[in-house]
């Protein structure tokens, strides 16, 4: 007698699908720190392949500027095709590119990177609050002590506590050697408001505003356009058989539903979702829905946060991903994340990674 599954239309009900669930890595301290690099979008950036726009002579002004600081960094003195012939003023050890969304920031930062020598470490403000989250204080600071340079990309300026802990992990570090570069995150659909932060960045670290310089860069937001987009959600059929196609041709893909997944983030360390992702070609989520819960919505925020930067597309049902957080959320102090992340969810279920993400 013929099996009465024989004939389903899924292959995978007789494959075992693998999930984002069952992924509970473990990560050392040192795992951690040696995530400290420039996403892989960012992985060849450097000053001359940024293309400053000439209607905009501040950006061509910032390549300069950051060249001298990553001299200095080096322990060279200023020279060569970006020198000027004026008098240098004496290097502080912090500098801030002070920018709208979308004009280059985090390229010159990661170009930054990986002109200077010596140990040096580039994350987002969420990757080093998690740093400490899972080390500890006093251990991050013995981690990242020998460190020559401290990049910090999208510095959040909506969280007290997290800014006071930076703050103090930051002036220990300056008061060692290890000099620093930051970006603030600023929010991708607003015409003007926050379009530039330093007034904010400087008052909210306080006692280490004295040690940055600030570097204003001006510019087109051409990313507003992307960020009014819509996710891509598809029916729950087509899903299944993206699955079974994936399976067919031997990708290395997840298959989560949504709800599992997140009840699954909160038990695994924010530190730890750059593990929980790795060697995937593909996430698949089924059934997203709307999140009422803020600590549901920041874990989200995090995880997108690692898969954008590991360039890794989504494929979804339910509720379009970019309106999972709901209009309290939207409307209150976490605003900026949400929006930053629901651009990063449209650019990843649409396919429209793209090749530099600011």
């Amino acid at each position: 007698m013929t099996p009465q599954n024989q004939f389903q239309p899924h292959l995978h009900t007789h494959t075992r699908v693998p999930r984002l669930g069952e992924r509970s890595p473990e990560i050392t301290g040192a795992e951690i720190v040696a995530e400290l690099v420039p996403p892989p979008q960012f992985e060849h950036a450097s000053f001359e392949s940024y293309r400053p726009d000439h209607d905009y002579p501040s950006q061509m002004g910032a390549v300069e500027r950051l060249h001298t600081f990553s001299g200095a960094a080096n322990g060279q003195r200023p020279g060569g095709f970006f020198s000027r012939s004026r008098k240098v003023k004496a290097e502080l050890p912090g500098i801030y590119l002070d920018g709208g969304f979308g004009v280059g920031k985090t390229h010159l930062l990661a170009a930054l990177w990986h002109e200077a020598k010596g140990p040096k470490y580039f994350g987002t403000f969420i990757e080093y609050t998690a740093l400490v989250g899972a080390l500890g204080y006093q251990e991050t600071i013995t981690q990242l002590r020998s460190a020559k340079l401290i990049c910090i990309d999208e510095f959040e300026l909506d969280d007290p506590g997290d800014t006071m802990v930076m703050t103090r992990l930051l002036g220990e570090l300056v008061a060692t050697g290890t000099r620093v570069a930051a970006t603030s995150n600023t929010p991708p659909n607003s015409l003007g408001e926050g379009r530039f932060a330093a007034q904010d960045f400087l008052r909210e670290i306080q006692a280490m505003s004295s040690n940055f310089e600030t570097v204003r860069i001006d510019g087109l937001d051409y990313r507003r356009r992307n960020a009014s987009g819509q996710a891509t959600a598809v029916d729950t059929d087509d899903l299944e058989h993206m699955v079974t196609t994936l399976q067919q041709r031997g990708a290395r893909f997840t298959e989560d539903n949504f709800g599992a997944l997140m009840r699954h983030l909160g038990t695994v360390h924010p530190s730890k979702y750059v593990k929980i992702i790795r060697e995937l070609d593909i996430i698949a989520l089924t059934d997203v829905y709307l999140l009422t819960d803020q600590t549901d919505a920041l874990r989200l925020v995090a995880f997108i946060d690692r898969v954008y930067d590991a360039e890794i597309p989504i494929i979804a049902s339910g509720l379009p991903l970019n309106e999972v957080f709901d209009a309290e959320m939207m409307a209150g102090g976490y605003r900026k994340k949400y929006q930053r992340s629901q651009s990063r969810m449209v650019a990843l279920t649409t396919g429209e990674l793209p090749p530099h993400a600011e």
